[in-house]
């Protein structure tokens, strides 16, 4: 190793930073968050550090630097536009054996700074020795996704409870495997979903009673979003790596079923119009069924699973057989897709309100409150629309919406197969059976659609107008 990573306790500390700059904020902010006592040396402060001097959070002294800066520091920073002014930080303080850092020059350093990623108390520091600062901030980024801010309260229970764990194990082996066991069950489960209540009589709980018991199975509801992999949450990626069995639909996108744990078993319980592998009550009852075999169930479901996913109905069955679960929205497609085709949902030029609706035609017909639907300034967005599409704007047209609306329609939308058709309520269902849109599709209708050739950033296969 080039150097020794350690981990220092300045609180309430004296530390020194010279320089008045971004970089001087910066490193007085983590001074900061660590509780030290921050002294700043230098001519002038930027806004960031002036605030923090009007709020009394800083000593400033408005000077050059000068050694006696440093009686009764024990950690100095320079970050000053002045190579001359660093290396005399940097030669005062290694007299004074003082670990100092100087911002950008590893030479005149006797400590570097690594990147930090804070999930305090636990803090994992990553360094490449001063070499590439941009890759140890990558993998900072990388580990970002893999562990979850709720760590650090898993940290807080392991040591509120660690002396009642020494009373109630006497040896060091016995205390790690409980540990072990805690830490990676569900205890740590109902943590990391905010159940801290459940959580600590759990604990409490299982230092009464050795944790012997067949593991208890759980359901976990993902929104997996519009397609594209890049909109997960942080939360269904980890809890699609811990899974032990995947039932999925037929909106969640190949790119997303890859990134589920590799050994978990995969159950295609996806519905096409007329065409249901299982049906929803069996899909339901048999989460029920996995869960209490021990399993950790993921129920991942395309976009928002409490928006036209059903999600309400699965996790009615689950609470009826006190099976526990959680829920991790997704990007629904209406916000998904409009945003990556260019057509805010909401715009003050154009619309104050926004509504979701199902196009799912049923008996040939759609049973929608047209009158509501078609109102002035209000975007509607139609899901599971394409076969009813010449109904739908025909309805609209004749309950009140001029025939030159402006309306759009979307087929797999954030993802690079994304095709965008836009026309108005009379052109669009022929532009749309002209282009051979296939589902899954989602159809916006308002004028907001206008915006559409101004404000579309992302690179659609297709792109027609028609007025």
């Amino acid at each position: 190793m080039d150097f020794l990573p350690i981990f220092l306790n300045i609180k309430d500390r004296n530390c020194l930073v010279v320089g008045g700059g971004e970089v001087a904020a910066r490193k007085t902010i983590l001074l900061l968050k660590a509780g030290a006592q921050v002294r700043v040396v230098s001519p002038n402060l930027n806004d960031e550090l002036n605030n923090l001097f009007q709020r009394g959070s800083i000593i400033f002294h408005a000077e050059t630097f000068d050694p006696v800066y440093l009686k009764d520091v024990v950690l100095v920073f320079a970050a000053t536009n002045e190579r001359s002014v660093n290396q005399y930080v940097s030669e005062a303080a290694n007299r004074l054996g003082i670990p100092v850092n100087i911002a950008d020059n590893p030479a005149l350093c006797s400590f570097i700074m690594p990147s930090i990623l804070d999930r305090s108390p636990i803090l994992i520091a990553i360094s490449s020795g001063g070499t590439s600062p941009v890759l140890a901030r990558m993998l900072r980024a990388q580990l970002e996704t893999l562990i979850p801010a709720a760590y650090g309260r898993l940290a807080y229970y392991a040591a509120k409870f660690r002396e009642h764990v020494k009373h109630r194990f006497s040896s060091s082996k016995k205390r790690r495997l409980f540990w072990e066991k805690i830490l990676q069950g569900p205890f740590a489960e109902m943590v990391f979903s905010g159940k801290n209540r459940e959580a600590e009589a759990y604990l409490f709980s299982s230092l009464e009673h050795e944790i012997n018991e067949p593991p208890c199975g759980e359901v976990y509801l993902v929104g997996a979003g519009p397609g594209n992999s890049d909109l997960l949450t942080f939360r269904a990626m980890r809890l699609m790596q811990q899974a032990d069995v995947v039932v999925y639909d037929r909106l969640v996108s190949p790119a997303i079923l890859d990134m589920v744990r590799r050994d978990a078993t995969r159950i295609y319980a996806g519905k096409e119009r007329n065409k249901h592998t299982l049906p929803q009550e069996s899909i339901n009852h048999l989460l029920v069924r996995l869960a209490k075999e021990g399993k950790r169930v993921l129920r991942l479901k395309g976009g928002d699973p409490f928006i036209f996913g059903r999600g309400g109905e699965e996790i009615e069955t689950l609470s009826q057989h006190h099976i526990p679960f959680q829920v991790v929205p997704g990007i629904t497609a209406a916000s998904g897709v409009a945003s990556y085709a260019g057509i805010p949902l909401t715009h003050r030029d154009y619309a104050q309100s926004c509504i979701f609706v199902t196009g799912h035609l049923k008996n040939n017909t759609i049973n929608l409150d047209w009158q509501v639907l078609a109102r002035p300034q209000q975007t509607i967005v139609i899901y599971m629309g394409l076969l009813g599409l010449p109904v739908l704007c025909e309805q609209l047209i004749e309950h009140g919406l001029p025939v030159s609306t402006p309306a759009a329609i979307v087929q797999q939308g954030t993802t690079y197969k994304q095709r965008v058709v836009i026309g108005s309520l009379e052109t669009l269902p022929a532009l749309a059976s002209a282009a051979n849109l296939v589902p899954p599709t989602l159809i916006i209708v308002g004028e907001v659609v206008r915006l559409h050739q101004k404000l579309a950033w992302f690179e659609p296969v297709c792109d027609s107008v028609g007025e």
